[in-house]
């Protein structure tokens, strides 16, 4: 069966690990990458043992092209997804989806009008312990959910907003530590807490002078199933902290850091659940970068593209579709409304 053929739009940081997984999957070849930096283009492809392409135009007329992952900033996604997707190139896109709603629509509205798959990264999900937390949720070993955390306390120096001129920015970036460092965490909350209703909360720029966007913010949000939840993000401590998920219900509770499950403790032990805690120790290659963002690892990013190429020899939607994606965006931007008006706002609903 011949290979499904990827092309990398964008080769900035996260693209590195595009082609690291692309390089592992099973049934699936990295045909070109593109960017608008000719050098930079030339030198990845160099890299990675592929062809560099200078026209977004030319990517997109290849034949030998199935599938694009689009590794551009994240305000620039549309601007290439929505032609991809009139091409019938299958679309892997990072997150965010896009920086508004609305446009993330556009992505969402293109490729179903053009039949083709589109997928939203959030590779953390194919963690083995999010499986686990998911089934257990599934079981009713919780009971109701009582409340559900989110921390994301990392650092990010200066250098590293100085470093791309689209970081930290509204138009291009979408965000700041909620909508950028973020957003994976929080579409693990909605995936397994479920949808919400109402966010209240607060963001503020804390040690990094002169960024248009947050470093810092908190919010309470109250989900549809009536568990509380809080979400704190910052790329202002230091030195970074792994991320941390927790849920609590009347009958159970876990904790999951990075991909490491650190508490998984229900009224009712169950002959799996000490071989649970023992293998949901384990490292699994699926770190964040807490500190550095060139630390995180690829393989949550090789799972996600596995997926792509299986969905499309199986004749089936991707694990993760555009509309998953946009769930996290519709939150995060309600956070930001929040945090704006200094009200309460419904998600889908306006202000309260």
């Amino acid at each position: 069966m011949a290979k499904t053929g990827f092309a990398i739009i964008g080769t900035g940081t996260v693209a590195e690990r595009h082609a690291l997984a692309v390089d592992q999957l099973e049934g699936g070849e990295l045909a070109a990458v593109y960017d608008v930096d000719q050098a930079r283009c030339r030198a990845f492809a160099e890299e990675h043992g592929t062809e560099a392409v200078y026209s977004l135009e030319g990517l997109l007329a290849r034949e030998d092209v199935q599938v694009v992952t689009i590794a551009t900033p994240s305000g620039l996604h549309a601007d290439v997804a929505v032609p991809a997707a009139r091409a019938g190139k299958n679309i892997i896109c990072e997150k965010p989806l896009e920086v508004t709603v609305e446009r993330a629509d556009r992505i969402i509205d293109a490729a179903r009008e053009n039949n083709v798959l589109l997928a939203s990264v959030f590779q953390a999900r194919f963690g083995e312990n999010v499986q686990r937390i998911r089934e257990a949720l599934e079981k009713g070993r919780f009971g109701s959910l009582v409340l559900a955390g989110a921390q994301v306390k990392w650092y990010r120096s200066p250098e590293y907003y100085a470093g791309a001129g689209w970081r930290g920015t509204w138009k291009l970036d979408g965000g700041g530590a909620l909508m950028n460092q973020s957003i994976h965490l929080i579409d693990l909350l909605l995936y397994l807490a479920g949808p919400p209703e109402e966010v209240t909360a607060r963001c503020s720029t804390m040690t990094h002078p002169g960024l248009e966007v947050e470093d810092t913010a908190a919010a309470l949000v109250r989900f549809a199933n009536g568990a509380l939840g809080v979400i704190e993000a910052s790329t202002s401590c230091a030195p970074g902290f792994p991320r941390r998920l927790e849920l609590s219900g009347a009958h159970g509770s876990i904790v999951l850091e990075d991909e490491r499950l650190v508490r998984w403790q229900f009224d009712t032990e169950e002959p799996q659940d000490e071989e649970i805690r023992r293998a949901g120790s384990v490292e699994t290659g699926m770190h964040s970068g807490a500190s550095d963002p060139r630390a995180a690892g690829f393989e949550g990013h090789r799972r996600q593209f596995q997926d792509m190429v299986d969905a499309l020899r199986e004749g089936r939607a991707p694990l993760i579709p555009g509309d998953e994606g946009r769930r996290a965006v519709e939150l995060i931007c309600a956070i930001y409304e929040s945090a704006r008006t200094k009200n309460s706002v419904r998600i889908g609903g306006g202000e309260t």
